[in-house]
């Protein structure tokens, strides 16, 4: 299954977050108050809140999708089709480089911090607080889970 379809999947949860500001020639402000929050994809651990911010993380083009993860968060290793570019907006990104989630090899990331892996960059990550990050990239975005027995979208 290709990466676009695996999102795919796992988008049709945001379909009540609200209006998406199209790529297109759209011209796009909002203040904090403004961003609709919701479930985040299903390709993600439970308990995430996502906001499309800009453009459609499903189809080609740029956009901005905000994630918001509660304290105890963690999304096990994985790697992104596209450029994994990430602004830490509160809070910390524990992140860690592999395909093996090893705690006590974490980089921590905190409020401010940016970040940016190449296609095909295995990566976890850890939340010791809630944190709020944002991806900026090019779409299709998807993630492949290192070992697939940690997509939260497999039935057992």
């Amino acid at each position: 299954m290709k990466f676009a379809s695996i999102f795919a999947i796992g988008w049709i949860g945001l379909g009540g977050i609200g209006s998406v500001a199209l790529a297109e020639n759209a011209h796009t402000m909002l203040a904090p108050s403004d961003v609709k929050w919701g479930p985040a994809p299903k390709v993600l651990p439970p308990g995430a809140q996502a906001a499309v911010l800009f453009g459609d993380p499903t189809k080609e083009g740029l956009f901005a999708l905000r994630l918001q993860v509660p304290a105890g968060y963690a999304v096990p290793p994985h790697t992104h089709p596209v450029n994994e570019v990430v602004t830490v907006i509160s809070g910390t990104i524990n992140l860690g480089m592999g395909e093996t989630a090893e705690r006590s090899s974490v980089t921590a990331l905190p409020s401010g911090s940016f970040f940016a892996l190449p296609p095909g960059t295995p990566h976890y990550a850890f939340f010791d607080e809630e944190t709020v990050f944002q991806i900026t990239t090019n779409g299709p975005w998807g993630l492949k889970y290192v070992n697939p027995a940690d997509d939260p979208q497999k039935t057992e």
